[in-house]
């Protein structure tokens, strides 16, 4: 078992991580789409500090040098194998976005390592208009036209979080051409084959299998799925408790997101 109590690197089965917190109980992130597969710098996760005092919080996620045509269900199938290994038993679970795609494999297959469960602006599928730019950045990355690709999400995302106004589209140009030059991954073949994946997530018929206690939060101006994705996905889930926030994008944050979510894991 991992030590440190704020710390970065790879479990025993090769999937990377991000540690903070001090609290007793662990809680493991299925961490949403990047462009590596690498442990990062102190903002990956960031949004989840508020529940270190609380937990240890394992920001996780996938194995690099994925193989072609590895799937969701494979992905959720080495987070079971880690959380096997490094607790022995269930723990409370987060999946944010991309992230969210996989733990709904992982919930409804390996029902035992799951205490309680946060689908966290995600939903039993993408939206049409999501798969097509995801497959874009896809594209861009795999020709490693990297600025090309970061354009794509930073047009998606920074509207929906009311950002147009503070970096309109010539500063976002300057920007994606900037992480471009210095936040290029070497190898795109990560990203590539994760996004194909998500591409063929199709989780609504088996949404009945999730037994974990499970809380559905996002935002109804999220640019990934629609307001009808995240009502479907917890009208699917038994007993799924679902909280939509009118003027959030994606992910879904804030005071209010925060209190949600301690609420719904101290329940017993």
């Amino acid at each position: 078992m991992i030590e440190n109590k704020n710390s970065a690197g790879f479990f025993e089965n090769g999937i990377p991580y991000n540690r903070y917190g001090h609290g007793v109980r662990p809680l493991v992130v299925f961490q949403g789409l990047m462009f590596e597969n690498k442990p990062a710098g102190g903002s990956l996760g960031f949004g989840y500090r508020f529940l270190e005092d609380e937990y240890t919080v394992y920001v996780a996620l996938r194995k690099p040098c994925l193989p072609a045509g590895y799937t969701m269900k494979d992905m959720s199938d080495d987070y079971a194998a880690m959380i096997r290994e490094e607790f022995g038993g269930p723990v409370d679970v987060i999946g944010i976005s991309t992230g969210g795609s996989i733990v709904q494999h992982f919930a409804a297959d390996h029902p035992d390592l799951v205490r309680r469960l946060v689908i966290h602006s995600s939903a039993h599928e993408l939206s049409e208009t999501a798969k097509r730019e995801q497959l874009r950045i896809a594209d861009f990355a795999a020709r490693r036209r990297w600025a090309q690709a970061y354009r794509v999400i930073m047009d998606m995302v920074m509207p929906s979080k009311g950002f147009k106004g503070i970096l309109p589209w010539p500063l976002r140009a300057v920007a994606s051409v900037l992480m471009g030059w210095f936040a290029a991954p070497e190898d795109p073949s990560d990203l590539v084959i994760t996004v194909e994946s998500e591409d063929k997530h199709a989780f609504k018929d088996r949404l009945g299998e999730i037994s974990a206690p499970t809380l559905v939060i996002a935002g109804e101006k999220d640019p990934f799925y629609t307001p009808a994705l995240f009502r479907e996905t917890a009208e699917g889930i038994p007993n799924a408790k679902l909280v939509l926030y009118e003027n959030m994008g994606h992910p879904a944050g804030g005071k209010p997101f925060q209190q949600e979510v301690l609420t719904f894991l101290q329940e017993a």
